[in-house]
């Protein structure tokens, strides 16, 4: 490097230097050909091409595989507290923008697509929850959290308190312990409950943010349920995964003659029941413990004509990819043979690993088995909250599809 630069430095191979370049922040431990220098973990190094050309800055953890989180590719950036408060002003002032003010319960920080690599940050109304999975960013919640905290308060929007949600295997691949609890904001005092509510699309949701899955509410789908809902009134509709009812009680609300909601776990539906009767809507959703997987099968043709297919991730690895789209597969094809012709399926899936390509040719496959065609009304992703950076493969993840049976 041709200037003095205050931190150590890694050069990486021509594979690694190639994909900086295009932007991609993450570089592999395989890629890297030479250290200058002590780099302890979780500090800032700096990144170099073969030739030695800089290419970005960013947090070092030799505990993991992505040996080097690029923070930014900017030289002249200095990482002081006013460079995170822009980064985070700057992140904060996108999701007034794409939200149109509705920002009561959103994603605040969604990763590596908000230049914060491995930070997640919901907003539930007065209650942030994150999560860490990067261990330089742990190291610096200290600053982060407080700092998110005032920039939302100087904004009208006041925070009594941030939860952290790590209990998650994957910092363990970061070298990071995993747990659960409040984090300590100064002169703020923890809430005492670690339940609360939000407003979505119109429907009060009760959100556990301790013990729901993720953060505690799936925050993503919020304009895929508006999607959804513009097809049910006056339909019969089947939520499959429904998880605490999200799908189908804007269905209900939106006009469905009946929905029936469906999971495996007695614990979700508990929670769907209640956000339920808090709409007012118990008289037209029913609530049903059941492997969707199981009752499928046994459906009787137009029984439904409307079916929702919401489903966890099947894979979390390129390695079970395979696995997952012929689970895809069943639950599609089951219910295309299920819904009459003129009914409606919207399905989605919500992991990376599952392509768009390979989603659609699943579709596809599912439809000439089930002897239906499809007519395409809307393909959809994520909220713009979760937004997806074309440099970043693993930014894009939710498919979602609106599909009428012809």
């Amino acid at each position: 490097m041709k200037t003095e630069r205050p931190y150590p430095a890694v050069t990486i191979d021509a594979r690694g230097a190639k994909r900086a370049k295009e932007g991609h922040p993450w570089v592999f431990d395989n890629e890297i050909t030479a250290v200058t220098g002590p780099i302890a973990d979780g500090a800032l190094c700096d990144v170099c091409s073969p030739k030695g050309r800089y290419l970005g800055t960013g947090f070092f953890n030799a505990h993991s595989k992505i040996r080097v989180r690029i923070l930014s590719q900017n030289p002249n950036d200095d990482f002081s507290p006013d460079f995170f408060r822009r980064r985070l002003q700057y992140a904060w002032d996108y999701r007034k923008t794409v939200l149109a003010g509705e920002v009561s319960a959103c994603r605040v920080i969604f990763g590596e697509s908000d230049r914060f690599p491995g930070l997640t940050v919901d907003k539930f109304g007065d209650i942030l929850v994150a999560q860490t999975l990067s261990l330089g960013i742990e190291q610096r919640t200290s600053l982060l959290f407080p700092l998110l905290t005032e920039l939302l308060e100087a904004d009208g929007h006041p925070i009594r308190g941030i939860f952290q949600r790590n209990d998650v295997r994957l910092r363990e691949l970061e070298g990071l312990p995993q747990g659960k609890g409040w984090f300590p904001l100064p002169g703020k005092e923890p809430p005492a409950s670690t339940c609360t509510e939000i407003v979505e699309n119109g429907i009060r949701y009760r959100v556990d943010f301790e013990n729901g899955q993720k953060t505690g509410f799936f925050l993503d789908q919020r304009f895929n349920r508006q999607a959804a809902a513009r097809l049910s009134p006056g339909r019969t509709v089947l939520d499959c995964f429904t998880h605490t009812g999200s799908f189908g009680l804007v269905c209900a609300a939106a006009g469905a003659r009946q929905v029936v909601s469906v999971d495996i776990s007695e614990t979700a539906l508990a929670t769907a029941r209640e956000n339920c009767a808090a709409n007012g809507l118990t008289d037209r959703v029913e609530y049903r413990a059941a492997n969707v997987f199981d009752l499928l099968p046994t459906l009787q043709k137009g029984a439904f004509d409307y079916i929702i297919l919401d489903p966890p991730a099947f894979t979390k690895s390129g390695k079970t990819v395979e696995n997952a789209q012929r689970g895809y597969k069943e639950i599609n094809f089951r219910a295309m043979k299920a819904l009459p012709r003129g009914g409606y399926l919207a399905t989605c899936s919500c992991s990376h690993f599952m392509t768009d390509r390979l989603f659609r040719e699943m579709l596809q496959s599912a439809a000439r088995d089930a002897g239906v065609e499809l007519r395409l009304i809307e393909a959809r992703q994520q909220g713009p909250d979760h937004p997806v950076l074309w440099n970043v493969p693993e930014t894009d993840y939710l498919k979602f599809y609106l599909l009428q049976i012809v």
